[in-house]
C-alpha cells in the first residue's frame, strides 16, 4: 500500500543559531514541535522520518516515536539543498510512498488544521506539489545608484491598493514522490496555498527569530 510519510530534516551544525534544532521552544525541543504536529494528524500521515547527522537529535526523535535515517555527512553540509535529503531518505526506506509532507523543524508553529485542509486541496487539485504561501503587504523597491527604485508600487499610492505579491512561508510542502526524484519539491503545476495567520512569519534562524517564536508561543498557549 502506497503511503504519506512526513519527513523532518535535522541537521546538528548551525552556525548563526548553535543547536538550534534542540533548542528548548516551551517544553520541547524546537524539532519536537514538528514532531507532535505529524502525529496529531495520523490520519494523513503513515510514518514520520526524521534525516539527520547528529546523535543528540537522533536520540531526541527516537524518543518521541519518529524513526530516524542517518544522513551522511556527504549531504549535510550549509549548502546543500533539502532535496537531496528527502530523496536519501525515499532510498533509504522499503515502504513504497506516494507522497511526501515536508516539515522543517525551523518553522515549528502551524495553524491546527493546515495539514487537512491542504492535503484536501492537494488531491482535489490533481496538483504534484503544494506549498504555503502568504502575502505580503510592504512596498518594496530597489535602491540603484543612491535612488530608490519602487518595485511594486508607485509613490504615493496607498498599501491596501498594492498589487498583492506573495511569499513562499515554509510552514509545510507536500510533495509526490516521484517529483522528489525528479529533483522537485515544488513542481511546475505546485498550488500555493495562502496561509494568512501569524505563524506564517515564523522561521527561526537567529536568536531573534527564537525569541519571537517564544513570545508567540507563551503568548498562545
Amino acid at each position: 500500500m502506497s503511503k504519506t510519510i512526513a519527513i523532518i530534516p535535522a541537521r546538528g551544525g548551525s552556525k548563526r543559531l548553535p543547536n538550534k534544532n534542540i533548542l528548548l521552544l516551551g517544553n520541547y525541543p524546537l524539532l519536537v514541535h514538528s514532531i507532535l504536529y505529524a502525529k496529531a494528524n495520523s490520519d494523513i500521515i503513515d510514518e514520520i522520518y526524521v534525516s539527520t547527522d547528529d546523535e543528540k537529535i537522533k536520540e531526541i526523535a527516537l524518543q518521541f516515536g519518529a524513526k530516524v535515517i542517518d544522513r551522511p555527512s556527504a549531504i549535510s553540509g550549509d549548502l546543500e539543498p533539502t532535496i537531496t535529503t528527502l530523496q536519501h531518505v525515499l532510498q533509504s526506506i522499503n515502504d513504497e510512498v506516494e507522497n511526501v509532507v515536508l516539515l522543517q523543524p525551523t518553522n515549528p508553529l502551524r495553524p491546527e488544521n493546515l495539514l487537512k485542509e491542504c492535503f484536501k486541496t492537494f488531491k482535489e487539485t490533481g496538483s504534484d506539489s503544494l506549498f504555503t504561501v502568504s502575502q505580503n503587504h510592504h512596498k518594496f523597491g530597489k535602491i540603484v545608484g543612491s535612488k530608490f527604485i519602487p518595485f511594486n508600487y508607485e509613490i504615493g499610492q496607498r498599501s491596501q491598493d498594492l498589487d498583492p505579491l506573495f511569499f513562499e512561508n515554509g510552514l509545510l510542502y507536500i510533495t509526490n514522490a516521484k517529483s522528489i526524484l525528479d529533483n522537485k519539491i515544488i513542481s511546475e503545476n505546485a498550488f500555493p496555498f495562502i496561509v494568512n495567520h501569524i505563524f506564517a512569519h515564523v522561521d527561526i534562524d537567529t536568536q531573534e527569530d527564537f525569541d519571537y517564536a517564544e513570545f508567540l508561543y507563551q503568548k498562545l498557549h
